[in-house]
């Protein structure tokens, strides 16, 4: 199929201008004030609309193996199709966890059946339980660049040290979920008043502050790189912006719903709310937007966590932690960069060229057979494509999701901007929010 997208605000690297685009034989064959369409091409009016590189989530848990009744990699890849993702990196805390050769082939095998590009994020130790090293060439032989113990932050720095180590030479990097479990313990939300309010055990800022300090200063030994995960707080941030101006090779993200939620969503007692690291502060949540803004973050990422309902539907502190993202990732993206002050450069970048640089998706891997993402929208590239309305207004539905999951906090939500094409791998994926 030949697609010709028309008249959208082409959004480059460093510039933005209104343009068509052409899309034949998977590739952007061109960009140019005025396209021939090919015949039998598909015309999409993209007027009013940006047209960008293809989403990238760096933080997507797809749950299989082991928990498809919540999500599964083809369920995933839906929802992430209709929120504008052409990529996805699939976390490794599934059941079992993804910590070997096989189970990475798996995950990789049933992402190629899919419209998406599924890589792989291996896990640091076996079975995420913090003191064995998972056979790391071996995975990076397979195409694994990110490696990680989400869920549980790898707790002691030995173990860390000896990780950063390895992983230097083998050039992937490691992904950080920062929270000491010594005193996050068993907290189910952010520590302060208002847990004392709600008569809930807390998990103090200082869990994830501490562990991003260690992490910074094991950098600075060895070398390596280290990517942290979903940061949460001001200071957090403050600390690796402060790295970064050394030279340290560190990369960070943060959530949607770090963006946009803070402690008191959890005033209700509905599990939905519960995350980790926790919703925080007012102030922490205007801090993480005037980050985003300022360009101190590479990326966000949905930490889309998908459960099934009777998981969430019990009490707050007996809850699994975790909410969906994929499907409205976009347009909370939109909010906390300021809407109709949005600059779609930054919007695509913290999309999708920030986190295709910290997933090294931007060379062609034919061992994994994925395409390369985050680029320029210019001939030549591979057909990994956005199209994103920023004068749409929409109301958030659960019944709408594409997920298998239904625990989304967004549930009647107003929000502006919306995705209403996806074109991955050439293909005509998504069009007027419809999966085709």
């Amino acid at each position: 199929m030949s697609i010709v997208l028309r008249r959208g605000l082409v959004v480059g690297l460093s510039s933005t201008r209104v343009a068509d685009v052409l899309v034949r034989d998977g590739r952007i064959a061109e960009v140019a004030p005025r396209v021939e369409a090919p015949a039998g091409a598909r015309e999409i009016d993209a007027e009013g609309c940006w047209v960008g590189p293809g989403f990238v989530d760096l933080h997507t848990h797809l749950r299989e193996p082991g928990r498809e009744a919540a999500e599964t990699i083809e369920s995933g890849a839906r929802a992430g199709a209709v929120g504008g993702y052409c990529a996805l990196v699939a976390m490794p805390n599934t059941e079992p966890a993804l910590d070997n050769v096989a189970l990475v082939a798996y995950v990789l095998e049933r992402g190629a059946r899919t419209p998406l590009d599924v890589a792989v994020a291996g896990a640091i130790t076996m079975g995420r339980a913090g003191q064995h090293l998972t056979p790391m060439a071996e995975l990076a032989a397979l195409g694994v660049r990110l490696f990680t113990d989400d869920g549980t932050g790898v707790q002691d720095p030995a173990v860390m040290r000896r990780a950063l180590d390895y992983a230097r030479p083998l050039g992937v990097r490691l992904a950080q979920h920062c929270e000491d479990e010594s005193l996050a313990g068993a907290g189910s939300m952010n520590e302060g008043a208002v847990s004392g309010r709600l008569g809930l055990v807390g998990r103090p800022a200082l869990a994830e502050e501490l562990m991003v300090m260690r992490d910074i200063e094991l950098v600075r030994l060895t070398g390596a790189a280290v990517h942290f995960l979903h940061l949460s707080t001001a200071r957090s941030i403050a600390m690796v912006e402060a790295a970064r101006r050394e030279g340290l090779d560190v990369t960070c993200e943060v959530a949607p719903h770090h963006l946009t939620l803070d402690e008191e969503a959890c005033a209700g007692f509905d599990a939905l709310f519960k995350v980790h690291p926790p919703l925080r502060t007012a102030d922490d949540v205007v801090a993480l937007r005037r980050a985003l803004r300022d360009g101190e973050f590479d990326a966000v990422a949905t930490d889309h966590a998908p459960h099934s309902p009777e998981l969430k539907d019990c009490a707050f502190d007996e809850a699994p932690a975790g909410m969906l993202g994929l499907e409205h990732a976009a347009s909370l993206t939109y909010e906390a960069l300021g809407a109709a002050s949005c600059d779609p450069l930054r919007f695509f970048d913290v999309l999708s060229r920030g986190p295709a640089r910290v997933a090294q998706l931007r060379a062609e891997d034919q061992r994994v057979r994925l395409g390369a993402h985050g680029g320029d929208v210019r001939a030549g590239e591979d057909a990994n494509l956005t199209v994103f309305d920023p004068r749409a207004h929409w109301v958030a539905s659960r019944a709408a999701l594409q997920s298998r999951a239904r625990n989304t906090p967004y549930d009647g939500r107003p929000l502006s901007g919306r995705v209403t094409t996806t074109i991955a791998r050439g293909q005509l994926v998504v069009h007027e929010g419809q999966l085709q």
